[in-house]
């Protein structure tokens, strides 16, 4: 016997999609999380010299950052269902981060963009390359570009908290 949705099951189950996000910033604030991605990034490029932090918490953090980009790729599915709530009348530029006026309307579009130029393998890629360049100094850097990645990134972490912010609810369209 198949089991009909109902309003509640769909609920818990957008909630569900949500609820590793939710973990990722109890984990991680948002503005350590950037910053951390941001001193990671910083080390990788550099090359003269690594991130003295604990290595157990940079690779923690690269972990969570794996499982925020899966997540974020499922988001990214969901452009078309889910629609977030409406910003509130406040439009200060601190709370928009590296967000656009658009992305910061629909925070949906970040996921979009960011999936449509990387795939979930160069986005894990990046991430362990700049975690790997980080924890240690090195004559010859990475070879890719390291720039866009950590954008779309820095961008996503943006969009997912005002997505838990605002919350989401079905895109249902009338025909």
């Amino acid at each position: 016997m198949k089991n009909k949705k109902t309003a509640v099951g769909s609920v818990r189950k957008k909630r569900r999609k949500l609820q590793c996000i939710e973990t990722f910033f109890q984990t991680h604030d948002l503005i350590t999380a950037k910053q951390m991605l941001s001193s990671i990034m910083q080390y990788a490029v550099n090359g003269k010299d690594w991130l003295k932090k604990d290595h157990s918490v940079v690779l923690q953090f690269h972990q969570s950052l794996y499982i925020f980009i899966h997540e974020s790729y499922m988001i990214s599915k969901k452009t078309k269902k889910w629609k977030v709530n409406a910003p509130s009348d406040i439009n200060s530029p601190m709370m928009k981060g590296s967000l656009s006026d658009k992305e910061y309307e629909n925070p949906l579009l970040v996921f979009k963009r960011a999936f449509k130029e990387y795939s979930i393998k160069e986005f894990e890629y990046f991430i362990s390359g700049i975690v790997y360049f980080s924890q240690q100094m090195y004559k010859h850097g990475p070879e890719s570009n390291l720039v866009k990645p950590y954008i779309h990134l820095t961008k996503m972490l943006d969009a997912a908290y005002l997505i838990l912010e605002r919350g989401v609810k079905n895109n249902k369209k009338i025909k």
